[in-house]
């Protein structure tokens, strides 16, 4: 363990965002310490981004042979779920920690095993697993980049049924006969996809549709996919009750009817992981999100930071690590008295999080966006024009998979010509999702991009189609 108790910069966590924070400040010339009491790498790398998608890939290629004749006639059996979990658990280190601890060895950045509270301004006080407390104190900054935690909703019954969480869903040695689902989110609709292709039956339960903050089309195209893979949907179904005896977990229904599980995964949404982080002692109030300006300094102060999903901002790990490269570097830059470049798109600001975040759900189909929805856009008042164009009328769609289905939809600024937002409902529409991207965050005038020529035949080809459908500025 380093000997010192004084740093340029503490950093509370050491997840993915924790980790880039503090690669960012070493870089910058700071001297960076980062504290974690569980495993460093955080949720992504153990218990949601990684293990979920090692989940959820082999059924998704070969559901994509399937789809194809002349591969199809070559699959004679369903998905090994042991070899799945054995790759799940290869993907996750099985959840050992080693290589991420060498890596910050490696990267000059220090790290302090256990549990760190904000005990004072610009101090962290952690508490080992042994008990014994170490005072760090910061010379420029402290950042919070602690993450959330899964959030169990008041339903009667449910605390005490002993739950599943996306942790356990991700995790699970054994793979239950039957799981019902509560929560039609990203958490919800992946591990509906994942769990239904190990044969396992599986029932979601949605309060509203499914993605509520997708674009519509995309929730109801994904509904009618999980119900051809054997997910029994409920939509617009609340889950009023909840308990667990002998045989599995009982979920009553807003109607009166019932669900009998094995077990229960509540996928309802993320809490700040702030309750016992210290925020009392620096006036801020425990179990909160922490509000901060484009530079992640948090309001009210100086010298404390949030990056990650303990802002609130955009609850997704490549945002929260974008947010990381811009607060490490304008902590470097404060500190050493170099210019600081915060305005829109600067160096220093986390832009892209108010209207530019992309996403992607790994479902079968996968929903790929970014930017604005069409509500989303004529909610802050844009004067837009929406065009959707079917995937699977494109030629390099009918290449890739035999009766393609998929839509997208752009979202033009009629007022400037630039797209707002886009959104790609098909198999393996990620790949289309980079260039939305860059072209919503480069404001790239339509007229430009009747310039930029899709490679033939590709699934590519759709943005000249959807360029077409709109016409010539």
């Amino acid at each position: 363990m380093d000997e010192t108790n004084e740093y340029d910069a503490i950093v509370l966590g050491a997840g993915p965002v924790g980790e880039n924070v503090a690669d960012r400040t070493v870089k910058g010339g700071l001297s960076t310490i980062v504290i974690e009491h569980e495993l460093v790498g955080g949720e992504c790398s153990y218990w949601a981004c990684m293990p979920s998608k090692a989940l959820l890939r082999p059924a998704e290629a070969l559901r994509a042979a399937r789809n194809v004749a002349g591969a199809a006639e070559a699959i004679t059996g369903s998905v090994d779920v042991e070899a799945i979990l054995a790759r799940r658990d290869s993907f996750t280190s099985n959840w050992k920690d080693d290589g991420q601890v060498s890596w910050l060895d490696s990267a000059g950045i220090a790290l302090a095993r256990g549990h760190g509270r904000l005990s004072g301004v610009k101090q962290v006080t952690v508490t080992a697993k042994d008990g014994s407390e170490r005072v760090l104190t910061a010379r420029h900054a402290v950042v919070v980049a602690t993450g959330s935690d899964a959030l169990i909703p008041g339903i009667p019954g449910l605390a005490d049924a002993d739950p599943w969480t996306s942790r356990e869903a991700t995790s699970a040695k054994d793979i239950p006969a039957s799981l019902a689902v509560i929560g039609g989110g990203v958490v919800g609709v992946e591990m509906a996809t994942a769990y239904a292709s190990f044969g396992c039956s599986v029932t979601l339960i949605a309060r509203t549709g499914l993605l509520a903050g997708s674009e519509p089309f995309a929730g109801e195209m994904l509904a009618a996919a999980l119900g051809e893979q054997g997910v029994k949907v409920l939509l617009n179904t609340s889950t009023t009750a909840a308990s667990r005896d002998e045989n599995g977990v009982t979920l009553t229904l807003g109607d009166g009817s019932t669900v009998t599980a094995e077990e229960v995964l509540v996928a309802t949404g993320r809490t700040p992981r702030s309750t016992d982080i210290g925020l009392d002692t620096v006036g801020l109030k425990p179990g909160e999100w922490l509000t901060t300006d484009d530079t992640l300094l948090v309001e009210g102060f100086d010298w404390l930071y949030a990056a990650g999903d303990i802002n609130h901002r955009a609850l997704l790990t490549h945002q929260g690590k974008y947010q990381a490269r811009a607060v490490g570097d304008v902590i470097a830059a404060r500190a050493t008295g170099k210019p600081v470049s915060d305005q829109p798109w600067g160096t220093h600001v986390a832009t892209a999080d108010h209207r530019a975040v992309p996403q992607v759900v790994f479902t079968d189909p996968e929903i790929a966006s970014v930017g604005l929805t069409e509500a989303a856009a004529r909610e802050a008042g844009h004067d837009i024009r929406v065009v959707d164009y079917e995937i699977g009328n494109v030629a390099g769609a009918s290449v890739y998979r035999d009766n393609y289905q998929g839509k997208a939809r752009m979202i033009v600024d009629e007022q400037r010509k630039v797209l707002l937002g886009m959104t790609f409902v098909g198999p393996d529409v990620d790949g289309l999702l980079q260039a939305a991207t860059i072209a919503v965050v480069g404001e790239v005038p339509l007229d430009r991009l009747w310039h930029a020529v899709p490679a033939y035949p590709t699934i590519n080809e759709i943005w000249l189609r959807l360029l077409e459908t709109y016409g010539r500025p």
